[in-house]
């Protein structure tokens, strides 16, 4: 039996692969590589290039791969692109994600793991956020990840699928081993986008907005080393198989940084003071947006290890450098 990773040639899949391959489990990737790169997939992992809205190939490698679970990563994840391209959003993260899902109800697949979103909440009136609390996205993406929750919510109900949502809050870091990390060169995430500034690879850091209703004036989000995420996905595996109901869980910490904060971080932990500029907000942005973090513990057991912005910011300085040697020497 092995378990089906989808995406898992790009950030976050990668890392799943990682920790799958280190747990002793039998692992097939599928993606497209539209942002994902093959050279990630650690062996013996098998990467198989596709997409998962081909309904034929999916149920051939949950036949002949004997899937018995599948952790579902591939999708698009900026939330302004969303906004610019809501269709090509509904496509490749809702509709697509039916196409995953309705193969595995015909193949008999038992567990299924989904990649969601804190952006489900949208404006959230009260931080930390519980998983009881309104579901109103202010952003295609959001909304795109939502429906997809309520599809699984729906099929879990009608047939014998059960699964766990996670709902990630803002991944960051890379694996400490140094195997992998965050390699897109479009990325949009903070610490990523800090990290180049800081290594010169970009001439300046912009902040979008710094008056927002928070103590300096800058968006505060929940950071979570990505080795600590996958983690939780391994705890939702045991979970499942261990016979728990499908829930939805917030992946975080439970405590929040500013962009300013975390721009200090990077000054701090690079000792480079790289050049900043404030510019207006961008579209989607919450003003803060924090887990609570009781349903994770609880449930699944799960304790962070990695939970200390250095260190995130470290591992994340670590890789870049990782990939600006590996440039230089081709």
């Amino acid at each position: 039996m092995s378990v089906l990773v989808t995406g898992g040639a790009g950030y976050i899949g990668s890392h799943m692969v990682l920790a799958l391959n280190d747990a002793g489990e039998d692992v097939v990737v599928l993606d497209n590589l539209s942002t994902g790169f093959p050279w990630a997939v650690a062996e013996p992992a098998k990467l198989v290039i596709g997409d998962i809205g081909d309904q034929a190939l999916v149920r051939e490698l949950i036949e002949t791969e004997k899937v018995e679970a599948i952790i579902h990563f591939a999708g698009s994840i900026v939330v302004p692109d969303s906004i610019a391209d809501p269709l090509g959003y509904y496509l490749n993260n809702t509709c697509k994600s039916r196409a995953l899902i309705e193969c595995a109800v015909d193949a008999g697949v038992k567990h299924f793991i989904f990649s969601s979103t804190a952006a489900v909440y949208g404006m959230p009136e009260e931080n930390p956020v519980s998983e009881e609390a309104a579901l109103n996205p202010i952003s295609p993406y959001g909304s795109s990840k939502l429906m997809t929750e309520m599809m699984l919510r729906d099929t879990a109900l009608a047939f014998p699928l059960n699964y766990v949502a996670l709902r990630y809050f803002n991944v960051a870091g890379a694996d400490p081993e140094g195997r992998s990390g965050q390699s897109t060169p479009r990325a949009t995430h903070l610490i990523k986008v800090a990290v180049q500034a800081a290594l010169g690879e970009r001439p300046k850091l912009d902040v979008f907005g710094t008056d927002y209703p928070t103590p300096d004036g800058t968006c505060i989000r929940d950071y979570i080393h990505v080795s600590d995420l996958v983690a939780a996905h391994l705890a939702a595996l045991r979970y499942l198989r261990d016979g728990g109901r499908s829930e939805v869980i917030n992946c975080g910490y439970g405590n929040g940084y500013s962009v300013f904060q975390v721009i200090e971080a990077v000054k701090r932990v690079s000792g480079v003071d790289f050049p900043v500029e404030t510019v207006p907000r961008r579209p989607g942005d919450p003003a803060a947006l924090v887990a609570g973090v009781e349903r994770i513990g609880k449930l699944l057991g799960w304790v962070p290890q990695r939970d200390d912005l250095d260190q995130i910011v470290a591992d994340a300085l670590g890789w870049e450098k990782h990939l600006n040697a590996h440039r230089d020497a081709s």
